[in-house]
Protein backbone atom coordinates (compact mmCIF):
# COMPACT_ATOMS: atom_id res chain seq x y z
CA UNK A 1 0.00 0.00 0.00
CA UNK A 2 1.28 3.47 -0.93
CA UNK A 3 0.14 6.41 1.20
CA UNK A 4 0.83 10.13 0.89
CA UNK A 5 0.58 12.15 4.11
CA UNK A 6 0.29 15.91 3.49
CA UNK A 7 1.47 18.01 6.43
CA UNK A 8 1.15 16.10 9.67
CA UNK A 9 4.86 15.88 10.46
CA UNK A 10 4.09 16.40 14.15
CA UNK A 11 1.55 15.23 16.71
CA UNK A 12 -1.31 13.17 15.14
CA UNK A 13 0.45 12.99 11.79
CA UNK A 14 3.52 11.43 13.37
CA UNK A 15 1.40 8.86 15.18
CA UNK A 16 -0.26 7.96 11.91
CA UNK A 17 3.01 7.65 9.98
CA UNK A 18 4.44 5.35 12.67
CA UNK A 19 1.27 3.24 12.44
CA UNK A 20 1.65 2.98 8.65
CA UNK A 21 5.33 2.06 8.89
CA UNK A 22 4.61 -0.64 11.47
CA UNK A 23 2.11 -2.14 9.03
CA UNK A 24 4.64 -2.19 6.20
CA UNK A 25 2.99 0.66 4.29
CA UNK A 26 5.10 2.69 1.86
CA UNK A 27 4.83 6.28 3.09
CA UNK A 28 5.54 9.56 1.33
CA UNK A 29 5.27 12.77 3.36
CA UNK A 30 4.74 16.16 1.74
CA UNK A 31 5.22 19.36 3.70
CA UNK A 32 7.24 22.56 3.74
CA UNK A 33 10.22 20.87 5.35
CA UNK A 34 10.39 23.43 8.13
CA UNK A 35 10.31 20.80 10.89
CA UNK A 36 12.50 17.74 11.27
CA UNK A 37 10.86 14.33 11.59
CA UNK A 38 12.11 11.12 13.21
CA UNK A 39 11.44 8.71 10.35
CA UNK A 40 14.88 8.64 8.72
CA UNK A 41 15.12 6.71 5.45
CA UNK A 42 11.86 4.87 6.13
CA UNK A 43 9.79 7.52 4.31
CA UNK A 44 10.06 9.43 1.07
CA UNK A 45 9.94 13.21 1.51
CA UNK A 46 8.51 15.81 -0.86
CA UNK A 47 9.10 19.45 0.08
CA UNK A 48 6.85 22.23 -1.11
CA UNK A 49 4.55 25.07 -0.12
CA UNK A 50 1.22 23.97 -1.55
CA UNK A 51 -0.04 27.57 -1.62
CA UNK A 52 2.82 28.68 -3.91
CA UNK A 53 2.02 26.50 -6.92
CA UNK A 54 4.57 23.80 -6.09
CA UNK A 55 2.08 21.08 -5.20
CA UNK A 56 1.31 20.22 -8.80
CA UNK A 57 4.99 19.72 -9.66
CA UNK A 58 5.66 17.45 -6.69
CA UNK A 59 2.81 15.01 -7.27
CA UNK A 60 2.68 15.12 -11.09
CA UNK A 61 2.34 11.60 -12.47
CA UNK A 62 2.23 9.93 -9.06
CA UNK A 63 -0.39 7.44 -7.89
CA UNK A 64 -1.32 6.53 -4.32
CA UNK A 65 -3.64 4.07 -2.68
CA UNK A 66 -4.52 6.76 -0.15
CA UNK A 67 -3.82 10.38 0.73
CA UNK A 68 -4.28 11.80 4.23
CA UNK A 69 -4.35 15.60 4.21
CA UNK A 70 -3.65 17.41 7.49
CA UNK A 71 -2.88 20.71 5.75
CA UNK A 72 -6.03 21.60 3.80
CA UNK A 73 -7.18 24.97 5.15
CA UNK A 74 -8.87 26.65 2.18
CA UNK A 75 -11.06 25.78 -0.80
CA UNK A 76 -8.18 25.93 -3.34
CA UNK A 77 -6.21 23.33 -1.35
CA UNK A 78 -8.71 20.53 -1.82
CA UNK A 79 -10.03 21.69 -5.18
CA UNK A 80 -6.52 21.45 -6.68
CA UNK A 81 -5.88 18.15 -4.92
CA UNK A 82 -9.06 16.65 -6.39
CA UNK A 83 -8.21 17.95 -9.87
CA UNK A 84 -4.68 16.56 -9.75
CA UNK A 85 -5.44 13.24 -8.09
CA UNK A 86 -8.63 12.20 -9.85
CA UNK A 87 -8.01 8.72 -11.20
CA UNK A 88 -4.70 8.49 -9.34
CA UNK A 89 -5.76 7.97 -5.71
CA UNK A 90 -7.86 5.27 -4.12
CA UNK A 91 -9.03 7.33 -1.14
CA UNK A 92 -8.42 10.91 0.00
CA UNK A 93 -9.03 11.76 3.69
CA UNK A 94 -9.16 15.36 4.89
CA UNK A 95 -8.65 16.14 8.57
CA UNK A 96 -11.16 18.89 9.27
CA UNK A 97 -12.38 20.57 12.45
CA UNK A 98 -15.46 20.94 14.63
CA UNK A 99 -15.03 24.65 14.10
CA UNK A 100 -17.03 24.27 10.88
CA UNK A 101 -20.10 24.13 13.16
CA UNK A 102 -19.10 27.17 15.23
CA UNK A 103 -19.44 29.54 12.28
CA UNK A 104 -23.06 28.48 11.87
CA UNK A 105 -25.73 30.99 12.90
CA UNK A 106 -27.13 30.06 15.27
CA UNK A 107 -24.56 27.64 16.61
CA UNK A 108 -25.85 24.15 17.39
CA UNK A 109 -27.36 24.34 20.90
CA UNK A 110 -25.91 20.99 22.03
CA UNK A 111 -23.40 18.45 20.72
CA UNK A 112 -23.03 19.14 17.01
CA UNK A 113 -23.84 16.26 14.69
CA UNK A 114 -23.13 16.03 10.99
CA UNK A 115 -26.67 17.18 10.11
CA UNK A 116 -25.89 20.53 11.76
CA UNK A 117 -23.40 21.46 9.04
CA UNK A 118 -25.83 22.99 6.56
CA UNK A 119 -27.48 26.33 7.23
CA UNK A 120 -26.84 30.07 7.50
CA UNK A 121 -23.36 31.27 8.48
CA UNK A 122 -22.08 33.99 10.79
CA UNK A 123 -21.06 37.33 9.29
CA UNK A 124 -17.39 38.23 9.63
CA UNK A 125 -16.70 39.43 13.20
CA UNK A 126 -15.22 42.84 13.87
CA UNK A 127 -12.83 41.94 16.71
CA UNK A 128 -9.48 40.63 15.44
CA UNK A 129 -9.22 37.44 17.53
CA UNK A 130 -12.81 36.51 16.74
CA UNK A 131 -12.18 37.18 13.06
CA UNK A 132 -9.16 34.86 13.05
CA UNK A 133 -11.17 32.01 14.55
CA UNK A 134 -14.08 32.65 12.19
CA UNK A 135 -11.72 32.67 9.20
CA UNK A 136 -10.27 29.31 10.24
CA UNK A 137 -13.71 27.71 10.42
CA UNK A 138 -14.83 29.29 7.17
CA UNK A 139 -11.63 28.19 5.41
CA UNK A 140 -12.12 24.62 6.54
CA UNK A 141 -15.72 24.73 5.32
CA UNK A 142 -14.47 25.88 1.93
CA UNK A 143 -12.03 22.97 1.79
CA UNK A 144 -14.77 20.52 2.80
CA UNK A 145 -17.25 21.91 0.30
CA UNK A 146 -14.76 21.53 -2.55
CA UNK A 147 -14.40 17.84 -1.73
CA UNK A 148 -18.16 17.39 -1.49
CA UNK A 149 -18.54 18.93 -4.96
CA UNK A 150 -15.76 16.74 -6.36
CA UNK A 151 -17.60 13.67 -5.08
CA UNK A 152 -20.99 14.68 -6.41
CA UNK A 153 -19.69 15.86 -9.78
CA UNK A 154 -16.91 13.36 -10.47
CA UNK A 155 -17.03 10.72 -7.73
CA UNK A 156 -13.64 11.77 -6.33
CA UNK A 157 -13.24 9.28 -3.42
CA UNK A 158 -12.86 11.47 -0.34
CA UNK A 159 -13.86 11.47 3.33
CA UNK A 160 -13.87 14.36 5.81
CA UNK A 161 -13.09 13.77 9.49
CA UNK A 162 -14.03 16.56 11.91
CA UNK A 163 -12.19 16.74 15.22
CA UNK A 164 -12.48 19.01 18.28
CA UNK A 165 -9.50 19.94 20.48
CA UNK A 166 -6.97 17.11 20.14
CA UNK A 167 -5.05 16.03 23.23
CA UNK A 168 -1.93 13.92 23.19
CA UNK A 169 1.64 13.41 24.31
CA UNK A 170 3.10 15.62 21.58
CA UNK A 171 0.54 18.41 21.46
CA UNK A 172 2.57 21.30 20.07
CA UNK A 173 -0.06 23.70 21.45
CA UNK A 174 1.03 22.45 24.92
CA UNK A 175 -2.49 22.80 26.33
CA UNK A 176 -2.70 19.99 28.90
CA UNK A 177 0.99 20.52 29.60
CA UNK A 178 0.26 24.11 30.64
CA UNK A 179 -2.27 22.87 33.18
CA UNK A 180 0.25 20.32 34.50
CA UNK A 181 2.87 23.02 35.15
CA UNK A 182 0.26 25.05 37.02
CA UNK A 183 -0.84 22.09 39.12
CA UNK A 184 2.75 21.24 40.02
CA UNK A 185 3.84 24.72 41.09
CA UNK A 186 1.49 24.64 44.09
CA UNK A 187 -0.06 28.02 43.38
CA UNK A 188 -3.79 28.68 42.77
CA UNK A 189 -5.17 27.80 39.36
CA UNK A 190 -7.85 30.01 37.80
CA UNK A 191 -11.16 28.61 36.57
CA UNK A 192 -12.60 31.17 34.13
CA UNK A 193 -16.33 31.60 34.77
CA UNK A 194 -16.23 28.70 37.21
CA UNK A 195 -14.98 26.04 34.76
CA UNK A 196 -18.40 24.34 34.68
CA UNK A 197 -18.97 24.17 30.93
CA UNK A 198 -18.92 20.57 29.62
CA UNK A 199 -16.12 19.74 27.18
CA UNK A 200 -15.61 16.93 24.69
CA UNK A 201 -12.17 16.50 23.16
CA UNK A 202 -10.43 13.69 21.30
CA UNK A 203 -7.18 11.77 21.86
CA UNK A 204 -4.65 12.00 19.04
CA UNK A 205 -4.08 8.24 19.05
CA UNK A 206 -7.80 7.65 18.53
CA UNK A 207 -7.75 9.93 15.48
CA UNK A 208 -4.77 8.09 13.99
CA UNK A 209 -6.47 4.72 14.53
CA UNK A 210 -9.69 5.95 12.93
CA UNK A 211 -7.88 7.25 9.84
CA UNK A 212 -5.97 4.00 9.35
CA UNK A 213 -9.15 1.99 9.81
CA UNK A 214 -11.29 3.75 7.20
CA UNK A 215 -8.75 3.91 4.38
CA UNK A 216 -10.15 2.24 1.29
CA UNK A 217 -13.67 1.92 2.69
CA UNK A 218 -16.01 2.97 -0.16
CA UNK A 219 -18.93 3.42 2.25
CA UNK A 220 -17.18 6.55 3.56
CA UNK A 221 -16.68 8.22 0.17
CA UNK A 222 -18.34 11.61 -0.02
CA UNK A 223 -19.16 11.55 3.70
CA UNK A 224 -18.15 13.50 6.83
CA UNK A 225 -17.79 12.11 10.35
CA UNK A 226 -17.23 13.60 13.80
CA UNK A 227 -14.56 11.98 15.98
CA UNK A 228 -14.65 12.63 19.73
CA UNK A 229 -14.35 10.95 23.10
CA UNK A 230 -17.44 9.74 24.97
CA UNK A 231 -16.98 11.66 28.24
CA UNK A 232 -18.05 15.28 28.64
CA UNK A 233 -16.18 16.53 31.74
CA UNK A 234 -16.10 20.12 32.92
CA UNK A 235 -12.77 21.91 33.14
CA UNK A 236 -12.85 21.57 36.90
CA UNK A 237 -13.31 17.81 36.59
CA UNK A 238 -10.42 17.54 34.11
CA UNK A 239 -8.10 19.47 36.44
CA UNK A 240 -9.06 17.38 39.45
CA UNK A 241 -8.42 14.21 37.46
CA UNK A 242 -5.02 15.48 36.27
CA UNK A 243 -4.12 16.42 39.85
CA UNK A 244 -5.08 12.95 41.03
CA UNK A 245 -2.89 11.32 38.37
CA UNK A 246 0.00 13.65 39.26
CA UNK A 247 -0.45 13.16 42.98
CA UNK A 248 -0.77 16.93 43.35
CA UNK A 249 -3.20 19.01 45.37
CA UNK A 250 -5.61 21.39 43.65
CA UNK A 251 -6.23 25.03 44.50
CA UNK A 252 -8.89 25.96 41.98
CA UNK A 253 -10.18 29.54 42.10
CA UNK A 254 -13.31 30.56 40.21
CA UNK A 255 -12.88 33.89 38.43
CA UNK A 256 -15.16 35.72 35.98
CA UNK A 257 -13.56 35.78 32.55
CA UNK A 258 -14.06 39.55 32.49
CA UNK A 259 -11.81 39.90 35.56
CA UNK A 260 -9.09 37.93 33.81
CA UNK A 261 -9.26 40.25 30.81
CA UNK A 262 -9.33 43.32 33.09
CA UNK A 263 -6.11 42.05 34.70
CA UNK A 264 -4.40 42.22 31.31
CA UNK A 265 -4.52 38.46 30.70
CA UNK A 266 -5.98 36.49 27.80
CA UNK A 267 -8.48 33.85 28.89
CA UNK A 268 -7.31 31.09 26.53
CA UNK A 269 -3.67 31.64 27.50
CA UNK A 270 -4.59 31.27 31.15
CA UNK A 271 -6.87 28.29 30.43
CA UNK A 272 -6.74 26.79 26.91
CA UNK A 273 -9.94 24.81 27.50
CA UNK A 274 -11.97 27.94 28.28
CA UNK A 275 -12.31 29.55 24.87
CA UNK A 276 -15.63 30.05 23.14
CA UNK A 277 -14.22 28.61 19.91
CA UNK A 278 -14.02 25.09 21.34
CA UNK A 279 -16.29 22.67 19.48
CA UNK A 280 -18.41 20.01 21.17
CA UNK A 281 -19.11 17.11 18.82
CA UNK A 282 -21.44 14.14 18.74
CA UNK A 283 -19.48 11.05 17.54
CA UNK A 284 -22.56 8.80 17.29
CA UNK A 285 -22.42 8.44 13.51
CA UNK A 286 -18.76 7.40 13.48
CA UNK A 287 -19.45 4.88 16.24
CA UNK A 288 -22.44 3.39 14.43
CA UNK A 289 -21.10 3.37 10.88
CA UNK A 290 -17.32 3.12 11.27
CA UNK A 291 -17.03 1.14 14.47
CA UNK A 292 -15.16 4.08 16.01
CA UNK A 293 -14.24 3.45 19.63
CA UNK A 294 -12.42 5.91 21.89
CA UNK A 295 -10.41 4.91 24.95
CA UNK A 296 -11.65 6.22 28.33
CA UNK A 297 -10.62 9.74 29.32
CA UNK A 298 -8.68 8.53 32.37
CA UNK A 299 -6.75 6.06 30.24
CA UNK A 300 -5.42 8.61 27.78
CA UNK A 301 -4.77 11.27 30.43
CA UNK A 302 -2.66 8.68 32.27
CA UNK A 303 -0.53 8.31 29.14
CA UNK A 304 -0.16 12.06 28.62
CA UNK A 305 0.88 12.65 32.25
CA UNK A 306 3.28 9.69 32.20
CA UNK A 307 4.98 11.04 29.07
CA UNK A 308 5.25 14.52 30.62
CA UNK A 309 6.84 13.17 33.81
CA UNK A 310 9.18 10.80 31.97
CA UNK A 311 10.41 13.46 29.54
CA UNK A 312 9.68 16.90 31.00
CA UNK A 313 10.24 19.83 28.62
CA UNK A 314 13.19 22.10 29.25
CA UNK A 315 10.86 24.96 30.20
CA UNK A 316 7.13 25.62 30.56
CA UNK A 317 5.01 26.99 27.71
CA UNK A 318 5.46 30.68 26.94
CA UNK A 319 1.95 31.51 28.16
CA UNK A 320 2.86 30.08 31.57
CA UNK A 321 6.18 31.91 31.79
CA UNK A 322 4.72 35.24 30.71
CA UNK A 323 1.53 35.28 32.74
CA UNK A 324 1.75 32.92 35.71
CA UNK A 325 2.73 35.59 38.24
CA UNK A 326 -0.22 37.74 37.21
CA UNK A 327 -2.56 34.74 37.41
CA UNK A 328 -1.44 33.98 40.96
CA UNK A 329 -1.79 37.61 41.98
CA UNK A 330 -5.34 37.68 40.64
CA UNK A 331 -6.23 34.48 42.45
CA UNK A 332 -4.83 35.81 45.71
CA UNK A 333 -6.61 39.15 45.38
CA UNK A 334 -9.93 37.63 46.28
CA UNK A 335 -11.15 38.28 42.70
Amino acid sequence: MKVLVIGGNRFVGRDLVWRFLAAGTRVTVLNRGSLADPFGARVERLTCDRTAGEFERQIAGREFDAVVDFAAFQEPDTRRAAELLTGRVGHYVMISTGQVYLVREPRPPAAACEADYDGPLMPEPVEEKEREEWAYGMGKRGAEDALARAWHEGRFPSTRLRVPIVNGERDYHRRIEGYLWRLLDGEPLLLPDGGRTPTRHVYGGAVARAVARILGNPATFGEAYNLAQDETPTLGEILNLLAEILGASTRLVEVPAARIVAAGLEVVRVSPFSGRWMSFLDPSRAKAELGFRHEPLRHYLDKIVAAFLAHPPMEPPESYRAGRAAEVALAQSGC
